[in-house]
């Protein structure tokens, strides 16, 4: 077995499967490359809580076997991948980055890991997440907090929930990532982190095998080096699962090959001015850079109010997470003999006070909000936003106490949007800045081919966290 060039760990899914079918790689080399690269770098970033080495290795042997014999299981075939501790795996552990109490032996798969197997994707392993996946710093007070490769003096957070996944993705240390979002916890790691994250509408991904947060808010989404990688995975998560409901009416999808069209002539609407005060001057010089790129692409820039002030759609967003994830956490959450991150715990424990006549007050302004966005969409085709208010910010900094990471991205699941993260540059501290491009309910072929077509005009996405390569 040849020892292969760190470069190797961050070429994209497309690259690998060029250099794999042409025997230039091998699976188990590609497994070792990144095991070898977790070894040497995770005690310092902590992207993993688990990794399955020898399980990855022997999965990689017998797809190099298959291919061999002329057999190939599709465009992921022999790439690895990591895995948000949310998802279940058959007879290994799931914490859901808590502490409280014995990680649960799973004794099944998620349907989103086993499709991603099927493709021939290698898990590597279980990547750390907020505790309950409830949290958008990406912070972890009982299990630890990852930290933001961009930065190795000092510890800045990752963003959250799906901490470890968009760490994993970006260092190196996996070719792809599964994560979750409920308010932004893929899209807010992948932003902070340099990497493409998905949020998807919910019924394209099954959500079988996953923790439950808040069921009207839970997604299932991938978060890769590219789009083009990002399309890849959705082309082989999607679909209709006879385990989860809200899928029956989703039949498969192929994403992949729409990414390439014009984009010319798309409307897109752009973050009004009322709502940029909240917003980082540098992450907005680097969003209107960002918008420039998209106008030279023939794009059309429309600015218009939106339907509900986001600051709104946090506070409803919010206390349905909180009603919700209580229902479900509750009578664990109020135990006083078990370990909790003390900021999950307030947040889970806000929604004991949340009545049912709140709750169904709640879902009404949910429905409402859904019906203007609908119609205020009527002339657009997609919504350009910056992902994140802020960059990554050193962790000693951290207010719990505050959302700003979230302000730009919880309306997406209220209203059950779709939105794309896409790297758009970096702060004066080196940080990087982000983009995402929100479209409609089911509309992530017209997200990807926007942000596909992103990614050729400009390069950011190629650039890598310094010392890591």
């Amino acid at each position: 077995m040849t020892v292969l060039d760190d470069e190797i760990a961050f070429a994209n899914i497309g690259q690998l499967q060029t250099l794999l079918a042409g025997g230039e790689i091998s699976g188990r080399e590609l497994v070792a490359l990144h095991l070898s690269r977790i070894e040497r770098f995770d005690s310092a970033l902590h992207a993993y809580i688990d990794v399955h080495a020898a399980q990855a290795l022997e999965a990689a042997d017998g797809l190099d076997a298959l291919r061999r014999a002329g057999v190939t299981l599709g465009p992921l075939h022999g790439v690895t991948v990591a895995v948000k501790d949310l998802f279940d795996i058959d007879g290994w552990p799931t914490t859901a980055g808590s502490a409280s109490q014995p990680a649960r032996i799973a004794q099944t798969t998620a349907t989103a890991v086993q499709r991603l197997r099927q493709a021939g994707a290698i898990v590597l392993g279980k990547v750390h997440t907020v505790e309950y996946a409830f949290g958008g710093w990406g912070t972890n007070a009982e299990l630890g907090t990852p930290r933001n490769p961009w930065d190795r003096q000092t510890h800045r957070v990752p963003g959250g929930s799906s901490s470890g996944s968009a760490v994993a993705v970006a260092a190196g240390l996996a070719c792809a990532a599964l994560g979750t979002d409920t308010g932004g916890s893929v899209r807010i790691p992948s932003g902070l982190c340099g990497v493409v994250g998905l949020k998807t509408t919910q019924g394209l991904i099954s959500r079988h095998g996953v923790v439950e947060l808040c069921p009207t808010h839970d997604t299932v989404g991938p978060i890769t080096r590219d789009v083009a990688d990002c399309a890849l995975l959705l082309d082989a998560m999607a679909g209709a699962d006879p385990l989860d409901a809200s899928t029956h009416a989703t039949p498969r999808h192929r994403f992949g090959p729409l990414m390439s069209r014009s984009v010319a002539g798309l409307r897109a609407w752009v973050l009004p001015d009322e709502e940029r005060a909240a917003v980082d001057a540098e992450v907005l010089t680097a969003y209107d850079a960002a918008l420039d790129a998209f106008q030279a692409l023939g794009v059309t820039l429309v600015r218009q109010p939106l339907p509900m002030p986001l600051a709104e759609a946090m506070r409803i967003s919010g206390q349905l997470m909180s009603a919700e994830a209580y229902a479900r956490l509750g009578s664990l959450f109020e135990r006083d003999d078990l370990r909790f991150d003390p900021h999950v715990r307030r947040r889970i424990l806000l929604g004991r006070d949340i009545s049912a006549s709140q709750y169904q007050a709640l879902l009404t302004a949910r429905t409402s909000a859904q019906a203007a966005m609908q119609q205020a969409m009527g002339v657009v085709d997609v919504c350009i936003l910056p992902t994140t208010a802020i960059a990554a910010i050193p962790l000693a900094d951290v207010d719990e106490m505050l959302t700003p990471l979230s302000l730009l991205g919880r309306f997406v699941n209220l209203l059950d949007l779709c939105s794309l993260a896409v790297p758009a540059g970096f702060n004066s501290e080196g940080m990087p800045v982000s983009v995402q491009v929100i479209a409609p309910s089911f509309g992530e072929a017209l997200a990807l081919q926007l942000g596909h077509a992103y990614q050729t005009a400009t390069s950011w996405h190629t650039v890598r966290p310094p010392g890591l390569a």
